[in-house]
């Protein structure tokens, strides 16, 4: 499914293992045989995770997570350097995990969370301090501008729509479970999320208080939401959270989180989305919310998702990421100013037809900074509080991540591409359009990169079958040679709506692809943003129509038009919506593939409908529930081509892999699609994780994916 909130989910994929006690788990000096992409090279690269800078912005503390893969562990440290990235000092001196580093006191201090607590220290690492004992329980924090108060994130108990088992059966593993929204995304939901606010004293932090006392809702947004979903008025007299205040089927079935205004002297809140006596119109849960009341009223009552408050630093008003509809998850994410004093709201990014990712507020309360995906790049723009936008940065890179240095004049943000991982830039905004100079001042996996030969990066517009032309990035082997022909690979992007654009994987990695001697061919099919809304809108209620041929036209584009693509050893991988795509070019593919992979992807579509967990998913992109009568004509199109129906047309090689903790694409998906394939005798693979969700985190976990991807391809490709 779409990938929303990335920040916080790179987060969570930074922090999944912890080090043991017995072994630091830091830079790894790894020393390579050839200067080929290895699994074990990528697994060695530190991540750099959330960065900051000082308030008076001449030093920057940052994060960096390395990887053991014999001890299948991870180990957090923090760095701080000058704003030059010279005098970089390590701060981490133990196997403890330390993280999610601000700086308080004016930048006299830092602070940050070391197993689940939060703690203080010197800028140079000295004078650490426990502030908090809240049994490991913080998941994130942010200190008022005062100083005088935190507000930090801890989990509660639930019991909602799992039951609570009678104390005499403590041994008990059963649950007694009473409406949906029971499991999300890894997890069973019998915790939630609230924000609570506590004094800080010089003896460190006080009783805390719950703003959501009672309240049986989650702040911030599970799976993903974090701290960027809570923010403190500049007088820090307020804060301003993120909340979809549902439960049960109402959860499963909307997208509509609010922003909410909770002020501390009265502990009253107030909805800043929505008037106060607001009624929501009544809901078919089994049908899409594209046509129904909700998505259809008088007035803007900003239905969809609402998310990532920050207000201007004069604190006249706030700002957060807004999406139009209700039950559409990949809808355009918008910018939403609301002027405090008169009410007013103003859209300050309709002059970009993709989505805001990220954004901060420029010193002078009157523009502000976002990074959006255009073309198949993540760059960084300009708007104001007119609504005039203009592109800041260009290139073929992703930015990451942004924010203000404390100058006011440069941005601190992070930035990685195809070909090189995240690392920190300086990023001084022009007055001319895409002319804003980029500096990098971390180069974090230098030692690693400079052993390595990257292949070469092309980009093609490739004409589709219904006259329009898709953007497609063609990666080349190592050490390319035009005169030969290599094995290629047609990449499907999951999302749907998730670009493919210059992003740095983990595991779907493409420049380690080529490096095991295959051409990449990754299309921009018709569902992906960053080409306007009406070509991002075209996949949903049409899974298997456009999207389709679009795949297609990349590949024979490449089978015809590139002299060195071997059209006879073509293969085909791709994951969640990827996943699905293969299970269904498996029976449609007229003998071009000859092997094909498919990770946690969608293979019976009406299994599917009822096993997901966020269930608008389903409604927005079926439309209806497979046991309606009065199908809409995009549901019965979607049902009657779901891949589980064409498995008499499989005749190719397939690997599946899934992972079973995965609750957004049930594993009986990945189960169901190796079963069709061996019992028609079609040479097949299932790599099962009982551990994983709809990722693969752990690092020997990751070592596997690898060395049976490639030796899957390598086996039928390669002959």
């Amino acid at each position: 499914m779409n990938k929303t909130f990335l920040l916080s989910a790179l987060t969570a994929l930074l922090l999944s293992g912890h080090a043991s006690a017995q072994t630091m788990i830091q830079k790894n000096q790894i020393k390579l045989n050839s200067d080929l992409m290895t699994p074990e090279a990528l697994w060695a690269m530190g991540r750099i995770g959330q960065v900051q800078a000082s308030p008076d912005g001449k030093s920057i503390i940052y994060q960096v997570s390395y990887y053991s893969v014999a001890e299948n562990a991870s180990h957090t440290i923090l760095y701080v350097m000058d704003a030059n990235g010279k005098n970089k000092k390590q701060l981490t001196v133990d196997t403890k995990s330390e993280s999610d580093a601000a700086w308080i006191e004016n930048g006299k201090k830092i602070a940050f969370l070391r197993e689940g607590e939060l703690w203080s220290m010197n800028p140079d690492g000295s004078d650490r301090k426990q502030l908090s004992h809240t049994s490991n329980a913080i998941e994130g924090y942010k200190f008022s501008p005062n100083g005088k108060k935190v507000v930090f994130i801890k989990s509660i108990p639930y019991h909602g729509t799992i039951k609570e088992n009678p104390s005499d059966l403590p041994k008990a593993t059963g649950r007694v479970i009473t409406d949906m929204n029971y499991r999300h995304w890894d997890h069973y939901v019998e915790t939630i999320a609230h924000p609570f606010i506590a004094d800080v004293t010089a003896d460190g932090i006080g009783t805390a208080t719950d703003i959501m006392e009672g309240e049986p809702f989650e702040a911030p947004l599970a799976p993903f939401g974090g701290i960027e979903q809570i923010d403190w008025s500049k007088d820090s007299k307020c804060i301003a959270y993120t909340s979809r205040k549902k439960e049960g089927l109402q959860y499963a079935i909307s997208t509509d989180s609010d922003i909410y205004l909770y002020e501390l002297s009265t502990g009253k809140t107030r909805n800043l989305c929505k008037p106060e006596n607001y009624q929501e119109p009544k809901v078919d849960a089994t049908h899409t919310m594209k046509d129904q009341a909700i998505n259809h009223q008088d007035a803007d009552y900003q239905v969809g998702y609402d998310t990532n408050p920050k207000f201007s630093p004069d604190g006249r008003y706030i700002a957060w990421q807004s999406m139009k509809n209700n039950g559409y998850e990949s809808d355009r994410n918008r910018l939403c100013i609301l002027d405090l004093q008169t009410g007013k709201k103003t859209y300050v990014t309709e002059r970009f037809d993709s989505n805001v990712d990220d954004y901060v507020w420029a010193n002078n309360n009157k523009n502000l900074y976002f990074l959006g995906c255009w073309h198949a790049c993540v760059n960084m723009y300009q708007t104001n509080l007119n609504g005039e936008v203009m592109q800041l940065t260009d290139g073929w890179n992703d930015y990451g991540s942004l924010q203000m240095l404390g100058n006011g004049k440069e941005l601190l943000a992070t930035r990685h591409s195809i070909s090189s991982p995240d690392d920190i830039y300086i990023v001084k905004p022009s007055k001319t359009e895409k002319k804003s100079s980029a500096t990098q001042i971390t180069f974090e996996n230098k030692h690693i990169l400079d052993q390595l030969e990257m292949g070469k990066i092309q980009q093609r517009w490739v004409s589709t079958t219904d006259g329009k032309k898709e953007l497609v990035w063609v990666i080349l082997p190592p050490h390319f040679d035009a005169n030969k022909k290599y094995p290629t690979l047609l990449f499907c992007e999951g999302g749907p709506q998730s670009p493919v654009s210059q992003f740095w994987s983990y595991r779907w990695n493409f420049q380690i692809m080529a490096a095991h001697g295959y051409v990449v061919i990754a299309p921009n099919r018709r569902g992906l943003p960053g080409f306007g809304s009406e070509w991002n809108e075209k996949v949903s209620g049409d899974w298997t129509g456009q999207c389709m041929n679009d795949y297609l036209s990349a590949i024979d584009d490449a089978a015809q038009n590139l002299p060195f693509v071997d059209k006879d050893r073509l293969g085909c991988v791709g994951a969640s919506f990827g996943g699905f795509s293969v299970f269904y070019l498996a029976g449609h593919h007229q003998k071009r593939f000859k092997a094909f992979i498919a990770h946690d992807g969608a293979f019976n579509l009406e299994s599917m409908y009822t096993d997901t967990e966020e269930a608008w998913f389903s409604n927005w992109e079926y439309e209806d529930a497979f046991w309606k009568k009065d199908l809409t004509p995009n549901a019965k199109r979607t049902y009657d081509n779901s891949p589980h129906k064409f498995v008499a047309n499989w005749d190719t090689p397939i690997l599946v892999i899934h992972g079973e903790k995965d609750y957004r694409i049930n594993a009986n998906q990945g189960m169901g699609a190796f079963n069709a394939a061996r019992m028609q005798g079609i040479p097949a693979e299932l790599l099962l994780y009982p551990d994983e969700n709809h990722w693969v985190l752990k690092p020997q976990n990751g070592i596997l994916w690898q060395r049976t991807f490639f030796s899957w391809l390598d086996k039928w490709l390669k002959k």
